[in-house]
Formats: structure tokens, sequence, C-alpha cells
């Protein structure tokens, strides 16, 4: 049976979006080993996220290799800094997990870590889709969002662990092609509807004053109500 021209355009672009992420992994991989990991994976997930987010939100596929490259230099500094103090708090943690005892303590230690991975799948995409300045607040906003979404949350982590699992266990080629990027592609795909809410929101707030009324009184009404 012949296909199509439809179902070979799709085809082909499920095909290209496949052999995109492959690159993002590479690119992102590359970029984390050359800023000898802590140097490196904050601008590498920076520019990661700033491209999924256009991809899937917006539907923009520039030059996959120059755009990377030049939205990892585009927050340099915000980026190094924000992958570090994730870094920083990813050792205290762990290193308090092979040193700590007590369970409570321990358990307390398991919640820290969860709440650090939620920060770090979001906060890359809040740097890059959202006006939100300065690391605690950044940090503070990956945090709503994750928690806020909670329930995609877990399923996106679950179907993150069974893909690459299934990877480890029966295509182990994949998994250095596509490791890295799956955790942010279901990152990018979870915030895609919260994102496009927040913009119609600003949106629709910015326009707002233009189409009140001119009469005091309607204001005030409006308020009262």
């Amino acid at each position: 049976m012949l296909f199509s021209f439809e179902a070979f355009a799709t085809l082909n672009r499920w095909l290209g979006g496949f052999w995109r992420l492959i690159l993002l992994n590479l690119l992102w991989t590359a970029m984390t080993l050359l800023g000898l990991g802590l140097f490196g994976i904050g601008p590498a997930s920076y520019a990661l996220a700033t491209y999924l987010d256009g991809w899937f939100r917006h539907g923009r596929t520039p030059p996959t290799i120059r755009t990377f490259l030049r939205d990892a230099r585009e927050r340099l500094g915000a980026a190094v800094a924000m992958g570090l103090v994730l870094s920083a708090a990813g050792v205290v943690i762990g290193v308090n997990l092979l040193s700590l005892s007590d369970w409570y303590l321990r358990a307390a230690n398991h919640m820290a870590l969860i709440v650090l991975l939620i920060i770090g799948a979001y906060v890359f995409f809040v740097m890059a889709a959202t006006e939100v300045r300065g690391l605690h607040r950044q940090i503070g906003g990956a945090l709503l969002l994750g928690i806020g979404s909670l329930h995609w949350t877990i399923i996106g982590a679950l179907a993150v662990a069974i893909a690459e699992a299934f990877m480890l266990r029966f295509a182990v080629a994949l998994f250095p092609l596509l490791g890295a990027v799956l955790p942010f592609l279901a990152v990018a795909l979870i915030l895609r509807p919260v994102l496009t809410d927040l913009d119609q929101a600003v949106t629709a707030e910015t326009e707002t004053p233009a189409d009140t009324p001119s009469d005091p009184r309607a204001l005030t009404e409006g308020h009262l109500a």
C-alpha cells in the first residue's frame, strides 16, 4: 500500500523531530563536558530549554547548532550561577544521604532531593520562557510550577524513567543519544499549556486598560463589585 502525501509528510516531520532531539542531546552533552560539568551544565540546560520552548510552544525550528550556541551565550553568567547552585545543593544532599544514619534525617534529605529534582527540571524553562529575574525568584517559580503541575510531573517522571529503562535494557546505543534530552522534553510538554495560558493572561492584562470605561463611576462600581 502506497503512502499518501500527507502520511509521507507526517512521517518526514516526525523523523526530522527525532533527529533534532538527538542533535540537541549531543549538543547538551558536549557543552556540559566542555564546561567540566559544573560550569557547562547551566548554559547547556538553558540553551536546551530555550530551544524546546520555542519549538513546542511557538513552532519555531531555527538552525539547531547555531541557535543552541547563541542561546547558551545569551545569559551565560546567570545560567552558570544556577548550575553551580543546583550542583552544590545536590552535593550537600548526597553527602548527607551517605553519612547520616537517622531515618528521619535521611527521609528529610530524600524529600529535599525530590524538591531539588523538581526545581532542576523546571528552573531553566522559567529562565528561558518568563521574565522572572533573580536566582531565588527563578527557583521559587520553578518550584511553584512543579508543585502546581505535580500530577503531570509525576506522570512525566514515570514516562522518562520507563523510556530510559527500556533503552538501557533493549537499545543501549540510544541512551547516549536521547538520555539527557528526554527529561527536558517531558517538562517542555508539561509546560506548553501552562506557559501558553500565562502568556494569554499577561496579554489580556496589558490590554485591559484600553478597554476600561472612561466614566469614573463605572470604574468605582467595578472595583466595589
